[in-house]
């Protein structure tokens, strides 16, 4: 499915893309092949779905946000499309996603996290969650983070 040259652009990059002004340049000069290709490689990969995307992994406490909540909603699943589209537009809301419930004691499936610099503002981010939802939501949690976790995907040993 990869060939050498794929997993080395995977290897070269899977801590992330080099925080310079051409990152595809500096991974192309690191494999030994033009930027175009790597490119071009990656978006292969991703429409293969080796890769399953490309995107920025804030550290949010470093960035100042200390109240970090996964905000856990109970939807009957008839009302879960509508639920998510309103949930997944409200601006401050970084992942919005559907996963299994296991009731009696998981009857949450509308997942959305939500972030701030502050615990009040956080909790604001909760209750307009709440209004948006309305009578949708039957009830609702919040998880705050304590700590960072791994944040990483699969990792290939060097290449």
């Amino acid at each position: 499915m990869i060939d050498d040259i794929d997993r080395r652009i995977v290897v070269a990059t899977q801590d992330g893309l080099p925080l310079v002004e051409q990152p595809y340049h500096a991974v192309a000069e690191a494999v030994g092949i033009s930027a175009d290709e790597v490119m071009a490689r990656l978006t292969r990969l991703l429409e293969a779905g080796v890769v399953r995307r490309i995107g920025v992994v804030p550290n949010h406490y470093a960035l100042g946000y200390r109240f970090n909540g996964m905000t856990v909603w109970d939807v009957a699943d008839e009302d879960m499309g509508e639920a998510g589209r309103r949930v997944g537009d409200l601006p401050f809301v970084s992942h919005c996603y559907h996963r299994p419930r296991f009731p009696p004691e998981w009857p949450y499936s509308l997942f959305a996290m939500v972030h701030g610099r502050d615990a009040a503002t956080a909790e604001g981010h909760v209750a307009e969650i709440a209004r948006v939802l309305g009578p949708l939501s039957r009830r609702h949690l919040v998880l705050f983070s304590t700590r960072i976790l791994k944040k990483t995907g699969l990792r290939l040993s060097g290449a």
